[in-house]
């Protein structure tokens, strides 16, 4: 299975926002859309950060309520890892547990399309998994 499949079932809605978001705007996003990352982009979608839950956690745990009227340049990731839509689950996979990641932005033509989760992973992973098995049980009783 490829990410594009994911994308195509589950959707290519992405909670963006600019760096001169604050970081508490940016923990009310969470909260709201009950997710736990977003992508900061220009003006042309493309990625310029990435801001998660553990990143506000983080940071308070650092500098204490202060950070919250911060913009989230100060503490998103700029270095962001993603991938392209051709990405298997199984490259996926792999590219999450090594860089501990739970969440990969999707790109097209250097623009955002998307977002993969750990929990899109593992969904797309079980039902592969249920797939083959109902083969194999086709194949035994036909």
């Amino acid at each position: 299975m490829y990410v594009k499949s994911i994308l195509d079932e589950k959707g290519r809605n992405v909670v963006t926002g600019g760096p001169q978001l604050t970081v508490r705007q940016a923990a009310v996003y969470l909260h709201e859309n009950h997710i736990g990352a977003i992508v900061i982009v220009d003006r042309n979608d493309r990625i310029s950060g990435i801001l998660t839950e553990r990143d506000i956690v983080a940071a308070i745990a650092k500098s204490g309520e202060d950070c919250l009227d911060k913009p989230i340049s100060s503490i998103m990731w700029g270095n962001v890892h993603r991938c392209d839509e051709s990405a298997t689950v199984d490259e996926i996979m792999e590219m999450m547990s090594t860089l501990r990641a739970r969440h990969i932005p999707v790109e097209k033509g250097g623009r955002l399309v998307g977002i993969i989760s750990i929990g899109d992973v593992v969904k797309a992973h079980i039902r592969s998994i249920e797939r083959e098995a109902a083969e194999i049980k086709a194949y035994i009783a036909g």
